[in-house]
């Protein structure tokens, strides 16, 4: 598994390796209390998103992680951040997570394209056998949304983690294999044509571009 890429490209979103330069357009996008409500750590200022990208560089240099931004294709703006991590090369596994968007991209598809280029990038270039998510038990949009995309549910894990403000969460655990991967992608294709007809969007949306 070599983990290594300049950006995973769709027809509406990229993603991209983080870098400190994106620290302005990641507080742009993160200016809304919401979207923290089930995440661990907060970007509240310019300094926080600062000082959240080199704790995630920092992640990165251990081989474990792989921290991404979310750029929208139309505007050129960072809408969100994603991540590999829990990498696993001999066990050819780890978890999509960490992931965080702008409130204006909710419930659009620029989180089922996000997950597309991930998986297909996990299973098709790096082979992994397994993929796991990890979501908040009490976060239902973000656990009805892994449950969408196919990822079947392992369990919960009680207590797993110490948030911020002092609560222990428990975490709702999720995996996709590899038998599982063609009906899944199957499944994400279905829901692009679908989004990308909904926003009156080009009718050939399926564009998958590595570099």
């Amino acid at each position: 598994m070599n983990i290594s890429f300049t950006e995973l490209t769709g027809s509406s979103v990229k993603l991209v390796p983080l870098r400190p330069e994106h620290a302005e357009g990641l507080y742009e996008a993160s200016k809304h209390p919401e979207i923290w409500t089930y995440l661990p750590q907060k970007i509240t200022s310019l300094i926080s998103a600062e000082r959240w990208i080199i704790d995630a560089l920092q992640q990165q240099e251990t081989g474990k992680e792989l921290p991404l931004v979310v750029v929208d294709q139309t505007t050129g703006r960072i809408v969100g951040s994603t991540r590999l991590l829990n990498i696993s090369i001999p066990n050819r596994q780890l978890e999509i997570g960490w992931t965080w968007y702008n409130p204006s991209v909710w419930r659009t598809k620029v989180n089922t394209e996000c997950k597309y280029l991930l998986l297909q990038y996990c299973f098709e270039n790096l082979h992994t056998v397994r993929v796991q998510f990890t979501a908040d038990a009490r976060n239902d949009r973000s656990n009805k949304a892994i449950k969408r995309i196919g990822a079947i549910q392992e369990g919960v894990l009680r207590k797993n983690r110490i948030l911020e403000d002092g609560y222990i969460r428990d975490a709702c655990v999720y995996s996709i294999i590899e038998d599982e991967w063609s009906s899944v992608k199957s499944k994400l294709q279905q829901f692009l044509l679908k989004d990308y007809a909904d926003f009156n969007d080009a009718p050939h949306p399926i564009v998958y571009n590595i570099t």
